[in-house]
């Protein structure tokens, strides 16, 4: 079974071109080219861009993509360097973090009117339950006697009259 490196040659040499028009039809540099045709991967970053450039050759070479991406990944996962994609920091990653990719992962558009729902039943709730519990206070309960505490000396208060004779 041919690797990945002469997979790319031997589909380039059949079209007939040369690195250079290879290059030039990819907007691939003719280094990393020459590089993936002999199989050097250590001249690449990271994995992700021997599978962009592996990618982009093999559909303008016409090969069979999936199966060349399904090879490149067993030959990557063989190497130590590629084995897996790298962080992108160095940070440990906290709570934040993790809350936060939790919370990408939720589909808003059915979340939000459930939480919305959620939101007017809670409120709705709350709001009976207190209407329940004034209506059941006594007003009076909370009173002390009164007592009639008059103005100056000698105030008293008016006589009833009765308008019904």
């Amino acid at each position: 079974m041919p690797t990945v490196a002469e997979q790319l040659r031997q589909a380039r040499e059949q079209r007939g071109w040369t690195i250079n028009q290879l290059a030039d039809a990819t907007k691939i540099r003719t280094d990393h080219i020459r590089a993936l045709e002999e199989g050097n991967y250590n001249v690449f970053a990271a994995p992700v861009y021997i599978q962009g450039f592996v990618r982009t050759c093999a559909t303008l070479l016409k090969l069979d993509v999936p199966k060349v991406m399904a090879d490149l990944d067993g030959e990557l996962g063989a190497t130590k360097k590629f084995r897996q994609h790298p962080p992108l920091t160095d940070d440990k990653r906290g709570f934040v973090d993790w809350l936060m990719l939790q919370l990408s992962k939720i589909n808003w558009t059915v979340a939000l009117p459930l939480l919305l729902l959620a939101l007017v039943l809670l409120v709705a709730v709350f709001s009976y339950r207190m209407y329940k519990h004034t209506k059941s206070l006594d007003p009076l309960k909370e009173l002390s006697p009164g007592l009639y505490q008059g103005g100056p000396q000698g105030e008293t208060l008016p006589i009833p009259t009765n308008t019904n004779r």
